[in-house]
């Protein structure tokens, strides 16, 4: 077997450390979670999470990306469904099996938290969340596009809207996981002017 270059060995040794790092926060959250435990359970000394990634802050913002990172591709595919009812039922099977997932509801929460007391790592975390809300909303303009429909407001309000009830719905079902995910589903139904069901 052929020897790694150097930038292969960084690139190996940085993605096994962002999957035990995403294990750990998912599992212990983000307080408990230090860089020593990561570097421990992934088998490589401090030293080497510090050579790839700053800080605990840097680590957990990564993780988070490549979190989210799955979360659209999911919702791109949702997208290119045939017609605008099959969108919306698949989009609604994923919700009730994503939206209030406990280990990830905590780690946004908790990083969330710590994101708000240091001002560069706030912006960070802000820019991700605004384009989040614009990934939404180009989503349901394609509604509009695609389908001839009216939305009930602009595509930009309905990204922020669907997105802070997303969120406040995994809060709350991460403790409650059998609140029904049919309000998320139905409010998109009402604010992209199709039929809800009951």
């Amino acid at each position: 077997m052929p020897r790694l270059t150097r930038a292969e060995s960084q690139a190996r040794t940085r993605a096994r450390l962002l999957e035990v790092a995403g294990e750990l926060f998912l599992r212990d959250g983000y307080a408990t979670t230090s860089l020593e435990k990561v570097a421990d359970a992934a088998g490589y000394t401090r030293g080497a999470v510090y050579s790839n990634f700053r800080n605990k802050d840097e680590l957990c913002m990564a993780v988070l990306d490549e979190i989210r990172a799955r979360r659209v591709e999911d919702i791109l595919a949702i997208l290119r469904a045939d017609t605008l009812e099959e969108r919306v039922h698949l989009f609604e099977v994923w919700a009730e099996q994503v939206v209030g997932d406990p280990g990830w509801t905590r780690l946004e929460l908790e990083f969330g938290v710590q994101a708000s007391a240091d001002e560069t790592l706030r912006e960070e975390l802000a820019t991700r969340i605004v384009a989040l809300c614009d990934l939404i909303a180009q989503g349901v303009k394609s509604f509009e596009d695609t389908d001839g429909i009216n939305l009930r407001m602009p595509a930009d309000q309905i990204g922020v809207a669907m997105l802070s009830l997303g969120v406040g719905l995994g809060v709350f079902r991460s403790v409650e996981p059998k609140l029904p995910i049919g309000a998320l589903v139905n409010t998109l139904r009402v604010l992209v002017g199709i039929p809800v069901q009951s």
